[in-house]
């Protein structure tokens, strides 16, 4: 009987999938467990390139080091969306990186200079000291977390892709429609589940910010009070490029390549 076949074709895709999804998460939960005991023995103060990694990742980083420099007059970010260098002396590591990243000449497309300091070697060692403190997420945890759940929905479109074949085959014994589609329906059954716990227990840890990382992050945001520079550049931080009032720095940051986010 080829549905029989099929069927345990659809249950080995459902659960190798539902296998991976889950031990991802467990070792991605301890992982956390152990940052969470890691970042109770010792307090962390958030600096703002730090908050933007945990909010948003290298990307954000990038983002805020421009508007930064950009409020404060070094830099010019036209509506155009090119950047030109007004002071050349950066003030710390990830300015110099933007300020070489725009190159000799003094002026770039905002694009390739948001991606390669993004790139650079100052946002990766802002990761790397927060995924030691606890804070962020790590990368392997992520992508396979996220390869999981990928995997997952694969899987749950190959059960209904086989059911429909089984349903389809003109011999298929004596075994009534319906009959053959609740056994299909099981598997898919195991697969959607497991997505949808997913959705509610894996989600948070598929970010940058691990559980004490977000709970930083939180309290930077509702202590910080006030309309001076530092709030501001904290909301950009935290909320990305749409925190930005006025209306020609985003139009410049919105020349960036397609396939961008905030």
């Amino acid at each position: 009987m080829l549905w029989v076949l099929l069927l345990l074709l659809a249950w080995a895709a459902a659960g190798t999938a539902c296998t991976r999804l889950c031990l991802a998460a467990v070792r991605t939960a301890a992982g956390d467990d152990e940052a969470d005991d890691a970042a109770g023995v010792r307090r962390h103060d958030l600096t703002l390139y730090e908050a933007a990694f945990l909010s948003g990742g290298p990307r954000r980083v990038a983002d805020l080091t421009l508007v930064s420099m950009a409020r404060q007059r070094r830099l010019l970010l036209a509506h155009t969306g090119w950047a030109t260098v007004v002071d050349p002396r950066g003030r710390d590591d990830l300015e110099r990186s933007v300020i070489g990243a725009i190159g000799p000449e003094g002026q770039s497309r905002i694009a390739p200079v948001r991606a390669a300091a993004a790139a650079g070697e100052p946002v990766r060692g802002i990761g790397d000291r927060l995924v030691s403190a606890g804070l962020a997420v790590p990368d392997g945890s992520r992508t396979s977390v996220a390869a999981g759940m990928r995997q997952v929905r694969f899987a749950a479109l190959a059960v209904v892709g086989l059911g429909a074949v089984a349903l389809l085959v003109p011999a298929r014994s004596d075994m009534p429609s319906s009959l053959v589609a609740l056994w299909f329906a099981l598997p898919l059954a195991l697969t959607l589940s497991c997505l949808a716990i997913a959705r509610v227990e894996v989600h948070p840890y598929s970010r940058w910010a691990s559980p004490a990382g977000q709970r930083l992050l939180g309290a930077l945001t509702r202590h910080t009070g006030g309309g001076d520079d530092r709030t501001y550049l904290t909301s950009v931080a935290v909320r990305g490029i749409r925190a930005v009032g006025e209306p020609d720095l985003r139009a410049a940051f919105a020349h960036r390549e397609p396939s961008g986010r905030d």
